[in-house]
C-alpha cells in the first residue's frame, strides 16, 4: 500500500461517553493509523438494522450495523475495522459479535473486537491497533510461506524470552530463558541459540523481534523487523501446524493474556486478546504448581494422572479467589492431581467463555506457546471445543519462529544491496 496512513474504521458504542475516545486515537496515532468513523446517511440507519435481522434498541448500535454495512458493501473503504462497546451492555455484546462474523464471512478486512471499561488505556489498545495497522502494511509479507536465508527471531514474553535461528526453512537453534532483564535474558537466549546452530551473529542475515519487550530489543540489535505478537505468533502456528493453506484457529494461553486469533491462508482475519485477570492466563496454572510443590514442566504429565478434574471446586476468575479455591480443595482431600486437572479446566472455561467468543473456531485448532506443553490444558481445551486440538512441535517457540520466518523478507532486498555496494 502507499504510505498513506493506515485508515481504521471504528465502530463503537459508547467510547465518546465513557472517555476512551481520546485512548483509542491515541494508541493509533503511536502506530501510524488513522480512526475514522464510516459516514452513512440517516435513512441508512433506518433500514440497515432491519435488514440485518437484529432488533435493536440502542440508536448507537443501529448506527454501528449500518456503518458494517456500509464497509463490507463497498460504499465506504477502510484498511481495518475496530468493533468495541462497553463491556457492561449486554444488547452491545451481541451486536459486536454479530458484527464480527458478518465482516469477516462478507470481506477479507482484518477486524478486532473488544469490550471495554473506563479505564481501558491507550497502552491496552496498544498491540491490538498495531496488528490491524501491520495486517494492512505488510500483507505481502505476512503471505511469506517459506523461510529463506539465515535468519533470527526474539520473542520478548511476560514469563520467558525465546529465539529460534532458523537456516533455509529448517529451525537449526533455539534458546529459551526466564524473563528478568529484557535485554540481559535476549543476549542470554541468542547465544544458546547460536551455539545449538553452530553459527556465529555475522551469519544472520535478518532479525525479527516480537513480544512484550520488542522495541528495546529490536532497537539493541537493530533489527529488520520489530512487530506485535498477533500477527507473528498466528504466522509462527500455522507455519509449524503446517497448516498455511485454508481456515485455521490460533489459542496462545500466555503467562500475562491470552490471544484467540481466526487466521485463513495464513494471515489473521479477526482476533480478540486479553482476559479479565490473571487468573485466566498461565499465571495461575504457575500459582498451582508451587501451591502442589512440582514444577510448572511437571504440572502437565500430574494432570493427565487424573480424569479430568471437573468434580473439583474450582474458581480462577480471580487470581485470589483462584488461591483460595486451591487451598480448599486440598483441605478438602482431593488429590493433587486432580487439583491439577481442575485447574487446566478452570483456565481453558475462562478463554472459551472469554476470548473463543470473539472468534468463529474452525480447524485445525492450534495450541501454542509454554501453555501448550501442558497436557491437561490441551486435553481440557479439546473437550471444551469438541476437537482435537493440534500442538506443533517447537510450539513454544511460536513468536520466536514466526518473527524469523517474516523477518527472512528482508533477506532478497539484503543480499541485492550488497550485489550493489
Amino acid at each position: 500500500m502507499s504510505d498513506r496512513p493506515v485508515r481504521i474504521a471504528q465502530i463503537t458504542c459508547g467510547a465518546e461517553y465513557s472517555g476512551i475516545q481520546n485512548e483509542i486515537t491515541s494508541a493509533a496515532a503511536t502506530v501510524g493509523a488513522q480512526m475514522f468513523y464510516p459516514d452513512v446517511a440517516l435513512k441508512d440507519v433506518k433500514t440497515a438494522y432491519k435488514e440485518f435481522g437484529l432488533p435493536v434498541k440502542s440508536p448507537d448500535l443501529k448506527l454501528a450495523i449500518a456503518r458494517a454495512k456500509a464497509i463490507v458493501e463497498g460504499r465506504i473503504e477502510a484498511d481495518g475495522i475496530f468493533i468495541a462497546s462497553c463491556f457492561r451492555c449486554a444488547e452491545a455484546a451481541i451486536v459486536r459479535n454479530e458484527l464480527r462474523r458478518y465482516i469477516v464471512e462478507n470481506s477479507k478486512i482484518p477486524v478486532v473486537s473488544y469490550s471495554f471499561n473506563e479505564r481501558t488505556s491507550s497502552s491496552t489498545l496498544l498491540t491490538r491497533l498495531e496488528a490491524l495497522s501491520t495486517i494492512a502494511k505488510r500483507r505481502e509479507l505476512m503471505a511469506r510461506e517459506v523461510q529463506v536465508g539465515i535468519t533470527m527471531g526474539v520473542d520478548s514474553g511476560s514469563s520467558t524470552t525465546k529465539c529460534v535461528i532458523m537456516k533455509d526453512n529448517e529451525i537449526v537453534g533455539t534458546g529459551w530463558k526466564p524473563t528478568t532483564e529484557v535485554l540481559k535474558s535476549a543476549d542470554d537466549v541468542i547465544a544458546e541459540a547460536l551455539v545449538e546452530s553452530g553459527l556465529k551473529m555475522s551469519d544472520i542475515e535478518a532479525i525479527g523481534t516480537t513480544g512484550y519487550g520488542r522495541f528495546l530489543i529490536g532497537k539493541h540489535l537493530n533489527a529488520d523487523l520489530v512487530q506485535e505478537e498477533l500477527t507473528v505468533n498466528s504466522k509462527g502456528a500455522v507455519y509449524l501446524a503446517n497448516a498455511q493453506k485454508g481456515f485455521a484457529t490460533v489459542i496462545d494461553i500466555g503467562g500475562m493474556d491470552n490471544k484467540a486469533i481466526s487466521v485463513n491462508d495464513g494471515i489473521p482475519g479477526s482476533f480478540t486478546m486479553g482476559g479479565i485477570c490473571a487468573g485466566a492466563s498461565g499465571r495461575f496454572l504457575e500459582m498451582t504448581s508451587k501451591r502442589l510443590g512440582v514444577d510448572i514442566t511437571e504440572l502437565g504429565a500430574l494432570s493427565m494422572k487424573s480424569a479430568g478434574g471437573e468434580d473439583v471446586p474450582m474458581n480462577s476468575y480471580c487470581i485470589v479467589f483462584g488461591t483460595q479455591s486451591l487451598v480448599n480443595a486440598l483441605a478438602a482431600g482431593y488429590k493433587p492431581e486432580d487439583v491439577a486437572a481442575a485447574s487446566c479446566h478452570s483456565v481453558a472455561q475462562q478463554v472459551y467463555e472469554q476470548q473463543l467468543q470473539e472468534v468463529d473456531i474452525k480447524e485445525p485448532v492450534i495450541m501454542v506457546g509454554g501453555s501448550s506443553l501442558i497436557q491437561g490444558l490441551v486435553r481440557a481445551m479439546g473437550r471444551m471445543l469438541k476437537t482435537e486440538v493440534v500442538v506443533p512441535h517447537h510450539s513454544q517457540y511460536i513468536g520466536a519462529v514466526g518473527a524469523a520466518l517474516i523477518a527472512s523478507g528482508f533477506v532478497e532486498k539484503k543480499r541485492a544491496e550488497k550485489k550493489e555496494a
